[in-house]
């Protein structure tokens, strides 16, 4: 059973005042990106490549003249027919449905807690194609219990961390990973909203398949409106 808190309690915020990665970047400096399987731009480079990912995101950013690419709810896309973790013969299994907002910018930029919480969990998810180092953060708000995903950290982000530790909206929590740990992907935040986790710890599908999309459509919260992006 998923939670009951409802899409438009999350209008009850600023959207100007909610942040995932560094907060002097400003939201103009945002551009979104399409990566689904219906961008032919993507048939121009080895997509299974992390080092030809980042070209081509580096590249997107230049030609824009803006610092941060961002997009992908619910987007269906070819990125992770390279790996085992998500592959299926069965077309209807096969995971490649994302469920969170990636936001591609450089290693190392700081990633923030969107909202005042604790500590629920973390972990290295070290799958080929997986999250790499992940961090869920649990928040009561009024009552309503929901959970935000960050994944594609940086190994240090996870080293001290102390299960149920407060953090406050906007703080450091963790800086981004390049290709050597996130899972081999270029730089970037994965940043998925939970009603449920489902009984999960440092972890929870950031890919569906298409048999599942009905529940995750349900269990997740669009982090673009959140964000007001």
């Amino acid at each position: 059973m998923s939670s009951k808190i409802p899409s438009s309690f999350f209008s009850l915020f600023s959207t100007s005042d909610l942040n995932v990665i560094d907060a002097t970047i400003p939201k103009t400096e945002y551009i979104a990106i399409d990566l689904s399987k219906a961008n032919q731009d993507l048939n121009s480079f080895d997509i299974s490549s992390s080092i030809a990912w980042e070209h081509y995101i580096t590249n997107y950013l230049k030609k824009h003249n803006k610092q941060v690419a961002f997009g992908g709810y619910l987007e269906t896309r070819n990125l992770y027919n390279r790996s085992t973790y998500f592959s299926s013969q069965s077309e209807t299994e096969q995971r490649n449905i994302h469920l969170g907002l990636d936001l591609w910018c450089p290693a190392n930029t700081k990633v923030l807690a969107c909202f005042k919480g604790k500590i629920h969990s973390f972990k290295n998810n070290t799958n080929f194609g997986d999250y790499g180092p992940t961090i869920i953060l649990e928040h009561n708000i009024n009552g309503n219990i929901f959970y935000t995903l960050y994944g594609h950290l940086s190994e240090a982000s996870i080293k001290h961390l102390k299960i149920g530790d407060n953090v406050a909206q906007g703080e450091t929590i963790a800086f981004l990973g390049d290709a050597s740990v996130n899972g081999d992907y270029a730089p970037h935040l994965h940043f998925q909203i939970i009603k449920n986790l489902q009984g999960n710890l440092g972890d929870y599908p950031g890919v569906c398949n298409i048999n599942n999309l009905a529940f995750y459509k349900v269990n997740t919260i669009n982090p673009q409106i959140v964000l007001g992006l």
